[in-house]
């Protein structure tokens, strides 16, 4: 929490401090910080428990409160997969999706996947259990959403035929072999931090067209610091009072949109300098943009703020969104010089 406290200051300029409560009821300990913050980002709240506190705290409360470990990775996920998808010809409306895992990450990954007009009979999730159908009889509300019909079976016969699988469970569940029975070029999200739940070389040799992981040491790396301090920078800038599912759509799309745009040049120099000179043209290994692109910030900001303005939720009016774009620009800009 101390880390991304820093996070927040380093490439948003969102001042954050770490605060650890001990109670019995989250519910009444968070809603009375609500007169001394103007937002709140959640840590490390597991599932199912964190969907219900979600739920209740943006009907109680007046600021955003934002559970960074389910929707922030969902936003970062789906920004990766909307070019993963338009570089292997498919499209989100009739790709066959897995999800391993069906905690708070995976659940909202479901959620925000079905927000970009992925149905549900189009994912297929799994747990520690097997595929999660209406014929088990040990699923809570949140896992009965992404029910299948039929028989419910292990990893490896589900994954068969599947076009992506995105992996937010545990290390190295995944098999060269049951890669190999997925659809012609797979997508492979494994997400699972630090030992994914594949290795990409192993992914890579068994047919994988484009690999991402959680890891800044392979590429395309699925990292929430590339969602959190712009969502909450155009958050705060308009007084949301809460982040909803077009702001979470917006930030999703800002980034996807970013892996398209060639940096410019001064850009351009400082992610060599931190990436050693590889390419930040859209392909196979470049898929979402790094964390140190400059350009994340304020153009996340800019697309979440637009969203809370046209979505109802935002107290403040900006009139000039370009403006606004290059402002927030020079003030993180001065955090690097």
């Amino acid at each position: 929490m101390e880390g991304k406290a820093i996070l927040f200051k380093k490439f948003a300029d969102v001042d954050a401090y770490p605060l650890c409560i001990r109670t019995t009821d989250p519910m009444i300990a968070i809603e009375a910080l609500e007169p001394c913050l103007g937002g709140i980002n959640l840590e490390d709240i597991k599932a199912p428990e964190c969907f219900e506190l979600q739920k209740k705290l943006d009907a109680k409360m007046k600021i955003p409160v934002f559970h960074d470990d389910q929707d922030g990775t969902a936003v970062i996920i789906v920004a990766g997969l909307l070019n993963a998808l338009e570089l292997t010809g498919r499209k989100m409306e009739t790709a066959k999706i897995l999800i391993n895992g069906a905690g708070a990450a995976g659940i909202s990954c479901a959620r925000l996947l079905n927000s970009f007009g992925v149905s549900k009979p189009q994912i297929f999730m799994v747990d520690t259990r097997g595929l999660i159908t209406k014929e088990r009889t040990d699923l809570n509300q949140y896992k009965e959403a992404f029910a299948q019909d039929g028989s419910s079976m292990p990893l490896e016969e589900a994954i068969k035929g599947i076009d992506v699988f995105i992996g937010v469970s545990a290390p190295d569940v995944l098999k060269a072999d049951m890669v190999k029975s997925m659809a012609k070029d797979p997508i492979i999200f494994a997400a699972s931090n630090p030992v994914p739940e594949i290795m990409p070389d192993i992914a890579a040799e068994a047919g994988a067209k484009i690999v991402a992981t959680g890891r800044s040491d392979f590429p395309n790396q699925v990292n929430n610091v590339l969602g959190f301090p712009g969502i909450f920078r155009g958050t705060l800038d308009t007084r949301s009072s809460t982040i909803n599912s077009e702001m979470k759509i917006a930030a999703a799309k800002a980034l996807a949109s970013l892996a398209k745009e060639e940096p410019k040049d001064f850009v351009l120099e400082i992610l060599q300098k931190a990436y050693q000179g590889e390419s930040f043209k859209l392909s196979e290994n470049y898929i979402i943009p790094k964390p140190f692109d400059l350009r994340i910030v304020p153009r996340v900001a800019r697309q979440v703020a637009e969203a809370a303005m046209q979505s109802g939720v935002a107290q403040v009016t900006i009139k000039d969104l370009d403006a606004y774009e290059s402002e927030v620009f020079e003030r993180i800009f001065q955090n690097w010089k």
